[in-house]
């Protein structure tokens, strides 16, 4: 390297060096320590002699211990039924809505920050406004319901109805992944949409053979999104509903936190994150492995 390279290298590793120090002792470091303590007996409470916090090891220990705690498979049932109920529904919805703010109507810009605005509000204030629709006598919905006649359920607090309302109520912050939506509709050639209207297709035919071919991209992009956040979903029900009723909500990332913070086991919640960690990755390669088949890019 001559002088000026090593200069230019200098500066530009002076100007990332904050980021890679937060990187380095803010997540890989974090990272590479729960991986340790997942072998490792743990506890916050417990101390040696010098009344330092020491972690035993313990081997495969803990991941032993996950294999036998039927808590970790009623948990991982609860957040599987829950990304299958609000997974399929949010990339419908987002979709559904971004195809119609990207139609050429007047207010067009007003209609977009009205969905776009519920993504900004704080989870614990969207949770509380949520709570009080979902009242089972002064809710917004039962009230509307009764004005029907229909004697409106329980809704958070009936363990038949509380998932499907925790995914309903997940529909409320799609707004940023319409405005991807719109981004990958509006980078649609328009020639495309032209070529189609000649040979004859129809509004329905132009969807499914042009409109989501090319936005497939996108919504493999969005797919891979809402996989890792259904799988880790924990404020919404933490707040909600706790994981009641009769823990019919209760998620994998609650127990988890619950193992660490309330309980203590560091080491058990490590080897939980970890195992939570290989399912998303396990999720994620097989949305990789099929996306050959169904994403087109431009210019293949």
């Amino acid at each position: 390297m001559t002088r000026r390279e090593r200069k230019q290298l200098v500066t530009g590793l002076t100007f990332v060096s904050p980021w890679l120090v937060g990187f380095l002792a803010f997540t890989l470091l974090p990272v590479g320590l729960s991986l340790y303590y997942s072998f490792c007996d743990f506890s916050l409470i417990e101390r040696d002699a010098a009344g330092n916090v020491q972690a035993v090891w313990v081997g495969t220990d803990n991941y032993k211990e996950l294999a036998r705690d039927p808590e970790i498979y009623r948990t991982l049932k609860n957040t599987g039924l829950y990304a299958l109920m609000a997974l399929p529904a949010g990339m419908l919805v987002s979709i559904g809505l971004a195809l119609m703010l990207n139609a050429p109507i007047r207010g067009q810009a007003v209609y977009r920050t009205i969905i776009f605005l519920p993504s900004l509000v704080p989870v614990v204030a969207s949770a509380m406004v949520w709570m009080w629709l979902f009242n089972a006598r002064l809710g917004l919905f039962n009230v509307i319901l009764s004005w029907v006649g229909i004697a409106g359920p329980a809704w958070i607090g009936d363990k038949y109805w509380a998932m499907p309302s925790l995914a309903m109520m997940s529909l409320w912050g799609v707004g940023h992944t319409v405005v991807i939506y719109l981004a990958g509709l509006q980078d649609i050639p328009r020639d495309l949409y032209e070529a189609a209207e000649i040979d004859g297709a129809g509004p329905i035919r132009r969807l499914f053979n042009v409109t989501l071919p090319m936005l497939s991209p996108v919504i493999f992009f969005n797919l891979i999104m809402a996989i890792i956040g259904t799988l880790q979903v924990f404020a919404v029900p933490f707040i909600m509903t706790g994981g009641g009723p009769e823990r019919s909500t209760y998620m994998y990332t609650q127990y988890l936190y619950e193992s660490a913070f309330t309980y203590l086991k560091m080491g058990y919640a490590s080897a939980m994150a970890w195992l939570q960690l290989l399912i998303i990755l396990a999720f994620t390669a097989l949305a990789f492995w099929t996306s050959k088949r169904w994403v087109h890019y431009q210019g293949r």
